[in-house]
């Protein structure tokens, strides 16, 4: 897979990032946290902020997993709904997920402290795919309104016209709470705030294992470090760090699945596709996602592979689902296509919690570019003494994928293709 950094819309358009040095050398430290994306750069800058001295790693350049491939949807909440939560866990859980997943918006707020400049705008519209979703999706926002007092609107087909160029879809909801923005320009917001605040960052360094004990040690590429704690943040690649002492195998909890996202040339009624500027997602199992970037293209993501190896050509692999959508575009210029894997947990709710003196958080499946600021944000004030927010997240339930290691893909990629089966039965 092409560097994001290097060849997609983000990387085209991302602002100077200083190249970071390689490891050469032992080092010890109060924090080592291994993963430069937006859960490991959130948790080092505020463990830094704390006071702990801190070492990052990186295996490539920070931002090159999820967090530099995603849509750049800004969501609240996690994949299940309120009310879900509420049926499942009952309503003291519920009131506690609601407070920080929906209440908090822990990337506007590191946007304003830090000035980061990252094409932030507002406004998030779920779009149903069927009448079907729609009659949920107005139940939902009845029930936030009612149960959280959170305004969120309900558009009937009729109006969705305010929103969106498209008569595909049978009405939605508006959360003014929501929505997009630059991810890598995000990124390398917080790195450099980390930096700024004494983190030492080390690119190029991948970390080979995990001893854990009342110190803790790092193997990397380049040495060892030896730390109080280890956050462990590399999502997709959790799988590929071995844990001794601490009995995990965090990579049997997720799965990768491969998702695509283009960006057409700048388009000149780019305004007229999407009337309100909100990042649009729809409802379906297999979602579209798209919205427009700050120079009037197009970010579009549809589709999705249980292979782990890209299209010949994401172009042409993406271009259909945005032409169902846009008709009216069906053949406009697509200057950069790109895409990466996304862990998914069994149940779509992220994996987070600790073991002794490690720390993790994974599994976003898809729905991260809020809660993964969040998580590393809990992971610093749970590690200086505070974990009563930390502790929501992690009683979330978490069981790995059946069928050990060569049959856990496979099992989980059956039951993915039956839900995509149902979407273009449905």
């Amino acid at each position: 897979m092409s560097d994001p950094l290097t060849y997609s819309y983000y990387g085209g358009s991302a602002h100077r990032w200083p190249a970071q040095p390689r490891l050469d050398g032992d080092r010890q430290c109060d924090v080592v946290v291994i993963g430069g994306g937006f859960t490991g750069l959130s948790a080092a800058l505020a463990c830094a902020e704390r006071g702990f001295s801190v070492v990052l790693l990186e295996k490539e350049k920070i931002a090159f997993g999820a967090s530099g491939r995603n849509g750049g949807q800004l969501i609240p909440g996690l994949r299940w709904t309120a009310s879900e939560l509420e049926k499942d866990f009952g309503p003291q859980r519920a009131d506690a997920l609601f407070d920080l997943c929906w209440r908090q918006n822990p990337v506007r707020a590191r946007i304003e402290k830090h000035g980061i400049n990252c094409d932030q705008k507002s406004g998030h519209l779920e779009a149903a795919w069927t009448p079907a979703d729609f009659d949920a999706t107005r139940r939902e926002a009845e029930y936030l309104s009612a149960r959280f007092n959170y305004r969120s609107d309900v558009v009937p087909k009729s109006d969705m016209g305010a929103h969106i160029d498209s008569g595909l879809y049978h009405g939605g909801i508006y959360d003014p709470q929501g929505g997009h923005f630059h991810p890598i320009n995000y990124a390398i917001g917080l790195g450099k705030a980390a930096l700024a605040a004494g983190v030492t960052i080390f690119e190029d360094c991948r970390a080979f294992g995990v001893e854990d004990g009342l110190q803790p040690v790092v193997s990397a590429l380049g040495g060892d470090i030896r730390a109080k704690h280890v956050i462990m943040a590399a999502d997709s690649w959790m799988s590929d760090i071995w844990t001794g002492n601490v009995g995990l195998r965090l990579g049997r909890y997720t799965v990768p699945i491969m998702n695509y996202n283009i960006a057409t040339a700048p388009l000149p009624d780019a305004d007229a596709l999407l009337p309100s500027d909100a990042a649009v997602a729809d409802s379906r199992f297999v979602l579209n996602y798209f919205r427009l970037s700050a120079d009037k293209r197009l970010i579009f993501g549809g589709g999705e592979r249980y292979s782990q190896t890209p299209p010949r050509d994401i172009a042409a692999f993406v271009r259909p689902f945005m032409a169902q959508v846009f008709p009216q575009i069906a053949e406009a210029k697509i200057d950069y296509g790109w895409g990466g894997a996304v862990a998914v947990t069994m149940n779509r709710l992220p994996h987070i919690g600790r073991r002794g003196n490690v720390f993790f958080a994974h599994g976003f499946s898809g729905h991260g570019a809020l809660v993964t600021t969040l998580a590393g944000e809990l992971i610093a004030e749970a590690m200086a003494g505070t974990a009563e927010r930390f502790d929501v997240l992690a009683g979330l339930p978490s069981r790995p994928f059946p069928g050990g290691k060569w049959l856990r893909r496979p099992l989980a990629t059956l039951g993915l293709l039956w839900y995509a089966l149902r979407d273009r039965l449905g």
